[in-house]
């Protein structure tokens, strides 16, 4: 009996159009961030429903993977809510220490649930919580932990969170200087492999955006004051 079994048409277009769909997406995404300019509550609904949303779309339509949006299965959004509140902390806690540390500054009160506008910023992370997790753990995570299924989890959660910050890197190019890249892209790093690591261990879609938003929510907090 043969080792190795010979492979079915399935296997071997196993996911063919993940590659020029990733690269499509990551050129237009490029265009739209260097050409225009608009205000940050369009790029985080409209904006990035065309160009994180569509390509998943496409995907799922034009491959017939459905199998991919497991992870949105509604009656995981209650362990959801509560892994991605919980998470988010640690990530908040992480990133206030870090900046602290960095800034030589000391932390104090803040009634941030007062401000006027703690829930309009509350809903577009929400917002960037949910296209981003739908894009790169949903669609990216999910067709790499198919495709390379037997590479292991260290090697899945690597080139996720690879793409992840290649996704984001003309934004951090864009909106700091030389001197802070390196500071944004160490944290954006830690959240990225945290991230991955939460996808590829629980496959909850609602943990992704409650965790993604709260950390973003701490970004704009403490890296504004």
């Amino acid at each position: 009996m043969p080792l190795n079994k010979p492979k079915t048409n399935e296997q071997l277009y196993n996911h063919i159009l993940f590659w020029p769909v990733v690269s499509l997406a990551f050129a237009f995404w490029c265009g739209y961030r260097f050409l225009f300019h608009f205000p940050v509550w369009f790029d985080e609904t409209l904006g990035k429903a065309v160009f994180f949303g569509l390509p998943v779309w496409f995907y799922i339509v034009s491959s017939g993977r459905k199998n991919l949006l497991k992870p949105l299965d509604f009656i995981k959004f209650e362990p959801g809510l509560f892994l991605g509140l919980a998470v988010g902390g640690v990530y908040g806690f992480t990133t206030i220490l870090i900046t602290t540390l960095q800034q030589g500054a000391s932390v104090t009160s803040v009634p941030i649930f007062a401000s006027s506008v703690f829930w309009y910023e509350f809903g577009l992370s929400i917002m960037t919580g949910f296209w981003e997790s739908l894009f790169f753990f949903i669609f990216l995570g999910g067709v790499i932990g198919q495709k390379w299924s037997r590479a292991g989890l260290t090697k899945q959660v690597i080139i996720t969170a690879g793409l992840f910050l290649l996704f984001h890197a003309p934004n951090i190019f864009l909106r700091f200087s030389f001197s802070a890249m390196f500071a944004q892209m160490f944290l954006l790093t830690l959240f990225a492999l945290g991230q991955s690591l939460l996808f590829f261990r629980w496959k909850n879609f609602y943990a992704l955006i409650f965790s993604q938003a709260i950390w973003g929510m701490v970004l704009l907090i403490h890296l504004s004051m």
